[in-house]
């Protein structure tokens, strides 16, 4: 165990203290489902038509019915053409009804939505006909803002600390989540997302650092699953939010101005204390540990903070070193696929053919036993087998419902909420797996490379579902076979279930190993003094490296005796 993790054993692996940290790390979870699917429910399809008005120039005594009739051509159905109108003439009303028109053209004046709901993003930005596609494409501005979250806020939160992460993401979540319900136009709505997404990514993956530097093993997956259940609450609130306030505006304040409610953050937040170690700044760590070592009524005894590990570490370290470099491309994999089939099927659940509030609660009360379970899984069968399985379920599920027939919603429906069931889990594990398996110098950098791998699946995520206009089986057959093959590679991976966090990047030895080294290390002394010249391989060598020296060269076995 590495000094730092002696010291935190000391402190309480799981006391009062840390389950104040946990509550003050699952308050802001409830928000930011909110912002990931909010515009589900504010771009809902609504009845349209083009705009038609310049005939009232010609014929102001028209009734709506003899104008639609007049200007707009109708569809194979019967019902008027939604996007599409007769062009504009100089005639007068006579010759329009005697002679007809027939040169049709695209909408040049705008819609019209005769269903009179309350204002939507649809409705107000006119996202239909030409501009269907905005919408698919604003969700994937949002999460090219959680890219960007990932790649700057990571790196920033091993070198500024996780308290200042997550103070400053709170805070441009809060300012510009409520700015979005007064934009001018969906360009500006499009930025202000950007932004949203860029602190969502960053209050992720801080408050996951935070909470498992400051827990013990055993107890780690409970507190960072927890806070994905009330990730998952979130979203059942959603629904009930939306299906209560229909003006998008309004929706708009209502999921993010509670987040201004965690102003007081500022003064109870605390830092990470193995970060605070690893970086050198020992007597802010020390006053931090001997305050959560009063509040969980332990005694911290003073020579423990002189264990401080050595071994600095870079972002280069990920690829440079064998260990560090198999387990960054497999988990940035791993969260590629996770958030592809994540927010392929949870973006896609409007077109399920069910009632979008229904299914939305659905998706999000699964999500809850999902977490839960993955819990158990975790602490049964381990980090690794758990991946790897999750991974490949998820995938499978996806490939079976390419075979559902159009006509069969209901079970379309039920399939994809059981690969939300299991990409939840697998997302679960993916979390508490790669906190585990990078070392706290580099760990905010490694979960934002992964979580920068994860974002660029959630851009492409939403363009790949615009492929269904060309066959409905592609984004399903995208999604299903890259997960099922990254899920066999996860089997590729360490397993790090009941071991500490590694501080450094160094590729150290188990307990075990160094236990059987020592043991070697007093044999070998033994034998090279009367029996060096019998055989010259014996010497002696130190139990303990020296600064700077990779802890594997300990646990190197000698020869066998001849």
């Amino acid at each position: 165990m590495s000094g730092v993790g002696e010291i935190l054993k000391a402190v309480g692996d799981f006391g009062p203290f840390q389950k104040w940290l946990v509550l003050l790390t699952l308050l802001p979870c409830f928000t930011l489902s909110f912002h990931q699917f909010c515009q589900l429910f504010m771009v809902l399809d609504e009845p349209h038509h083009c705009n038609t008005s310049w005939i009232c120039a010609i014929a102001p005594n028209l009734t709506e019915e003899e104008q639609l009739n007049l200007t707009l051509p109708r569809d194979a159905d019967g019902g008027y053409e939604q996007c599409s109108m007769y062009s504009p003439v100089d005639w007068d009303l006579d010759s329009i009804v005697a002679y007809g028109l027939n040169t049709t053209e695209k909408c040049s004046n705008g819609w019209v939505y005769p269903s009179a709901q309350a204002p939507s993003l649809l409705t107000e930005f006119d996202l239909v006909c030409d501009r269907k596609d905005l919408n698919d494409i604003s969700q994937s501005i949002y999460m090219l803002g959680m890219f960007l979250g990932s790649m700057i806020f990571g790196p920033l939160s091993d070198r500024m600390g996780r308290r200042p992460v997550i103070l400053v993401s709170i805070f441009l979540q809060g300012l510009f989540g409520v700015a979005i319900a007064f934009v001018p136009n969906f360009d500006v709505y499009m930025a202000f997302r950007c932004v949203v997404g860029a602190s969502v990514a960053g209050i992720t993956m801080a408050i996951l650092s935070l909470a498992t530097e400051w827990i013990g093993v055993s107890h780690r997956p409970k507190a960072v699953v927890t806070s994905h259940c009330c990730f998952a609450i979130g979203q059942m609130i959603l629904a009930g939010l939306a299906y209560g306030i229909h003006n998008w505006r309004l929706l708009q304040i209502a999921g993010s101005a509670p987040v201004f409610a965690l102003f007081f953050y500022i003064w109870v937040l605390p830092e990470s204390a193995r970060w605070l170690v690893i970086k050198g700044r020992i007597e802010e760590a020390k006053k931090l540990l001997q305050k959560a070592a009063a509040i969980n009524k332990r005694t911290l005894p003073p020579e423990l903070l002189e264990q401080v590990p050595a071994g600095p570490g870079s972002t280069l370290d990920l690829f440079r070193k064998k260990h560090l470099r198999k387990v960054t491309l497999i988990m940035t994999c791993t969260w590629f696929v996770n958030s592809l089939v994540y927010y392929g099927l949870s973006l896609n659940v409007s077109n399920f053919g069910l009632d979008i509030y229904l299914t939305q609660l659905a998706f999000g009360a699964v999500e809850i036993p999902a977490r839960i379970g993955c819990i158990f899984m975790l602490q049964w069968f381990g980090r690794k087998n758990t991946q790897a399985v999750l991974l490949i379920l998820s995938g499978l599920i996806c490939l079976i419902i390419i075979g559902i027939p159009e006509d069969q919603p209901v079970v379309t429906t039920i399939l994809a909420t059981i690969g939300k069931f299991t990409a939840t889990a697998s997302f679960s594990t993916s979390y508490v797996y790669s906190a585990e398996l990078f070392p706290t110098v580099i760990r905010q950098t490694g979960l934002g490379l992964c979580s920068m791998l994860a974002r660029l699946a959630g851009i492409m995520a939403p363009l790949l579902l615009l492929l269904e206009q060309y066959h409905r089986a592609i984004p399903m057959a995208v999604f299903g076979s890259v997960t099922v093959v990254v899920g066999l590679l996860c089997f590729l991976l360490p397993e790090t279930r009941g071991t500490d966090l590694a501080d450094d990047t160094r590729d150290g030895c188990s307990p075990a190993q160094v236990r059987t080294a020592l043991k070697m290390d007093i044999t070998q002394r033994a034998l090279s003094s009367s029996w060096a010249c019998k055989w010259p391989w014996l010497k002696a060598t130190s139990a303990v490296p020296a600064p700077g020296t990779s802890r594997i060269s300990i646990c190197r076995r000698p020869p066998p005796l001849k």
